[in-house]
């Protein structure tokens, strides 16, 4: 799998478990939106294991950059509202960043 969609998937599992436990807490929703929500972070952690990265420290950084991406991806598609131009700068910065920081060259 490449890069990017491990990341971006890793992502989404980590807004959705997290948007769960939102529902129940902030919305008033079943208790039960727990249980998928607890399945999902726990996918969430085992899928950034497959990050390329060589250190775990790198592949959380990298993936903070997809992640601030993705919600903003979220906010628009399942919260319905439009990211506005700072949000989309933001994410751009992030998500150049966390190339940088995945791609660049290493010494040994």
């Amino acid at each position: 799998m490449p890069a990017f969609a491990i990341y971006l998937t890793a992502a989404l599992c980590e807004i959705f478990g997290c948007f769960a436990v939102w529902i129940w807490l902030r919305q008033d929703r079943s208790v039960w939106w727990l249980v998928p929500g607890a399945l999902s972070l726990m996918l969430f952690a085992l899928v950034l294991t497959r990050s390329p990265a060589d250190a775990a420290g790198r592949a959380y950084a990298v993936y903070g950059g997809v992640y601030i991406a993705a919600s903003l991806g979220w906010l628009w598609l399942v919260e319905g509202q439009r990211p506005d131009g700072w949000d989309l700068l933001g994410a751009a910065l992030c998500l150049f960043g966390a190339a940088i920081i995945l791609w660049a060259p290493r010494s040994a």
